[in-house]
């Protein structure tokens, strides 16, 4: 995949300082330049957040995380930038003077979008000497878990250009698709400008409140547009016959009059004031921050469900997701095959979030089998059992399992992984792994697992090939030499 090599952020605020922080997580360093005299905090209190997300969505292994620096001129901060990602106010004024001014001072080839919600590219790039490497790339708020950016082109925008910015998102876990024209508001903008008019002509005739509406959405529809979408959904609505029966059974309530959609609703003070007394009484309570983290939470457990959905091949976001993550891994650092000497392979790197406490503050049994679990599955990456060996038709299954709880993981403590092989052969694996308090160092618990080679399509435990086994053997041998850690063979049960 082509790479970003470096960022510039022009712009910082809720956009431009996620889009900072989708590129630093990626390990892509960031010149950020924005006068907003609390630029750095606020840019580094949405960085906070993204860290706490990222380190609830994945534990395959992050690269190291990007140098942020702050810059007071545009020309400083696109000096050396492959991808300059303009987040400036939603002015065209100001949004074309701004992108003339990087276009004159950046590498001609680097590529230039702009976070517009909806002015069309082709007035952005009016007064550009290079308008073939400017385009719109519009995100959705969090930028750095919302995956989607929409890639738009104005009437001087190469093609190539947005290939090539597509093919750069993807190395940082998102999803660029390309509109085929340039419209106002985009795609994504006008569905939600449709459901806002219509909402605010809700609460204008006190049909319903602000909270009834928002509960009508995610107890309801919203639940399955994050998965299937619009049409997607509608087609299954349509039973066996699908979309055409659909189309059909539904396609005349279309010319009722039932939406004010082409009616714009007055925004008189009174019903701002309806409105904003509503929200507050709805979710006042708590802080913006607050209401950001819980987003966070729920957005991130969505993706991990949709993850593993359908059959292990994800779904929607939960399979980019896993794609992101194969990318990640792809990209780790490799373990040699001698280690540099005999010790156990640390894996994962990860925090006890909000989503894996139980009623006791502690991280919850599941927790402890998935931290063990993607512990397994890093051992196996590094002999060559990836998700391409596993698509083939081969992995190795785990048989057995025996977790010991020495310790406590409450909310935010750090933890790592280590595991270490204790004998193989052509179609076992033995491994020993633990967790530690990042903090303390302290063991907070084991797993020792017996893993089989198995051919999936024929359901048997079959010998692994020779370009698995030479990997295997190499860190057998080195672990061979270790001590066999306190806890191997032990059984469940008391003395009696």
């Amino acid at each position: 995949m082509t790479k970003i090599h470096k960022a510039a952020c022009i712009g910082g605020g809720v956009i431009g300082g996620a889009w900072a922080a989708r590129f630093l997580l990626a390990g892509i360093d960031v010149a950020m330049c924005d006068p907003h005299p609390e630029a750095e905090r606020i840019v580094g209190e949405v960085l906070a957040n993204a860290e706490r997300a990222y380190a609830m969505m994945t534990m395959a292994p992050l690269p190291p995380k990007g140098k942020l620096t702050f810059v007071k001129s545009i020309e400083e901060a696109v000096q050396g930038a492959d991808w300059i990602q303009e987040s400036v106010p939603e002015r065209i004024d100001l949004k074309r003077g701004v992108i003339t001014q990087i276009d004159a001072a950046a590498d001609p080839k680097a590529l230039i979008g702009s976070s517009t919600s909806g002015i069309l590219p082709t007035d952005l790039q009016r007064d550009m000497k290079h308008p073939e490497r400017m385009f719109v790339a519009h995100p959705y708020n969090p930028v750095y878990l919302l995956p989607l950016a929409e890639l738009v082109g104005g009437e001087k925008t190469a093609p190539a250009t947005l290939e090539e910015a597509k093919a750069k998102l993807a190395t940082i876990g998102m999803k660029g698709v390309v509109l085929k024209k340039e419209i106002e508001a985009f795609v994504g903008d006008r569905l939600l400008e449709a459901v806002w008019r219509e909402g605010l002509w809700l609460i204008n005739d006190d049909i319903c409140d602000t909270e009834t509406l928002d509960d009508i959405i995610r107890y309801s529809f919203g639940m399955r547009w994050a998965q299937m979408g619009m049409f997607e959904t509608y087609r299954i609505a349509g039973g066996e016959a699908g979309m055409r029966h659909f189309i059909a059974q539904f396609g005349p309530c279309l010319a009722w009059p039932w939406t004010k959609l082409t009616d714009v609703v007055d925004l008189t003070d009174e019903l701002v004031d309806k409105i904003a007394d509503q929200s507050d009484a709805q979710s006042g309570a708590r802080s913006i921050r607050e209401l950001e983290r819980i987003r966070d939470e729920n957005l991130v457990g969505i993706m991990h469900a949709l993850k593993a959905s359908d059959d292990g091949r994800g779904w929607g976001a939960g399979k980019l997701l896993a794609e992101f993550e194969d990318h990640l891994w792809a990209n780790a650092k490799k373990v040699e095959t001698d280690l540099g000497g005999a010790q156990a392979i640390r894996i994962v790197d990860t925090k006890v979030s909000a989503a894996w406490v139980d009623y006791n503050n502690h991280m919850t049994e599941h927790r402890y089998l998935q931290v063990f679990g993607d512990t397994s599955d890093g051992i196996l990456r590094l002999i060559g059992v990836d998700l391409d060996y596993v698509r083939d038709g081969h992995s190795y299954y785990t048989v057995e399992t025996h977790i010991r709880n020495l310790g406590e993981a409450k909310l935010g403590d750090g933890l790592y992984s280590t595991c270490q092989i204790l004998g193989s052969d052509e179609k076992r694996l033995h491994v020993f792994s633990t967790i530690y308090n990042k903090e303390s160092g302290e063991a907070v618990a084991t797993a020792e697992q017996m893993m089989l080679h198995v051919d999936s399509k024929a359901g048997k435990a079959v010998a692994a090939p020779e370009s698995v086994l030479s990997k295997l053997r190499a860190i057998t041998e080195a672990h061979a030499t270790l001590p066999r850690p306190e806890g191997v063979g032990r059984a469940v049960g008391q003395k009696r």
